[in-house]
């Protein structure tokens, strides 16, 4: 039972705590506590709603778990002053391959990929977020637009670097 459910959603469950680790090393560590989690806490699943969705919320749960107890979550984030002039957002997403994305989501400082990750890829909206992470709605609000212009700037040099090496 246990090797099926792992082979069944493991690579899924693994992108997913890659979007919230820091790197793949800790990703396997939060893939391997969650399964350890979902083993143990089977018995509680009632199959109200889908199997994957119950998992992804046990992942989820702890890969935040871990960020809070590898470092303090509340760091103070400065944004860059950045250029608000972008290029064409059809050109860059067209030149980017998901590995590099995760990348680029990896390279948040934490508070931001998980409130990012929380907002952008699980749907929660501020209100909860701020209750999950018991900060403010604002503060939510403030490191998702952190997040954003972090990205947008490495997807602007990343655009950059590619016309550089293509010649265009």
């Amino acid at each position: 039972m246990q090797n099926k459910l792992y082979a069944e959603f493991a690579s899924t469950m693994m992108a997913l705590c890659l979007r919230y680790a820091k790197n793949r090393h800790d990703a396997e560590e939060i893939l391997q506590e969650g399964f350890i989690k979902v083993y143990a806490c089977l018995h509680q699943y009632q199959f109200k709603g889908p199997l994957d969705a119950w998992i992804k919320k046990i992942m989820v749960n702890c890969a935040l778990q871990k960020l809070k107890n590898k470092k303090p979550l509340y760091q103070i984030v400065h944004s860059e002053d950045t250029n608000e002039e972008f290029a064409d957002e059809d050109m860059i997403l067209d030149n980017i391959h998901a590995k590099e994305l995760i990348l680029m989501i990896q390279a948040l400082p934490q508070m931001c990929r998980i409130i990012f990750n929380l907002y952008v890829f699980e749907g929660m909206k501020h209100r909860e977020i701020a209750r999950l992470l018991n900060i403010s709605e604002g503060t939510s609000k403030s490191h998702l637009h952190d997040a954003r212009r972090f990205l947008q700037n490495k997807l602007q040099r990343q655009f950059i670097v590619l016309n550089i090496n293509s010649g265009a």
